[in-house]
């Protein structure tokens, strides 16, 4: 299934990469996401990255803090996070998507990885 990690405990400012792995191809010509929960408040869409890597999509509150990108032949989904807040605190959350585009919505995505979390302190 999918395995997200990179998470942990940061100070404000500084910088997280959160990694996505695929153990069973689900990336597979498909698009991933990245989504976050923060305590008490629901899913809300991050960043995505089409198959070939070559289209992205950001939230408004992440554009040009945050970068996605991909590896393919590392079945793998990166998320590098510069410049982070207290508001970035949340489990951060991976998933494949049912088709090779970059979505934002959270309706158009299957597998899902367990998450990882993320603390920025202030």
């Amino acid at each position: 299934q999918l395995q997200a990690s990179g998470g942990g405990l940061v100070q404000t400012g500084n910088s997280l990469r959160l990694s996505c792995t695929d153990s069973r191809r689900t990336f597979n010509n498909n698009g991933v996401g990245w989504f976050r929960e923060a305590l008490g408040k629901e899913r809300e869409f991050v960043a995505s990255i089409n198959w070939r890597g070559g289209s992205t999509s950001y939230a408004d509150s992440v554009k040009g803090r945050f970068t996605i990108s991909r590896d393919n032949t590392k079945n793998s989904v990166y998320l590098q996070m510069n410049s982070l807040k207290p508001e970035d605190t949340a489990r951060y959350y991976c998933a494949s998507a049912l088709r090779s585009s970059a979505t934002s919505d959270v309706r158009e995505y299957r597998h899902w990885g367990q998450g990882t979390l993320v603390t920025v302190s202030s």
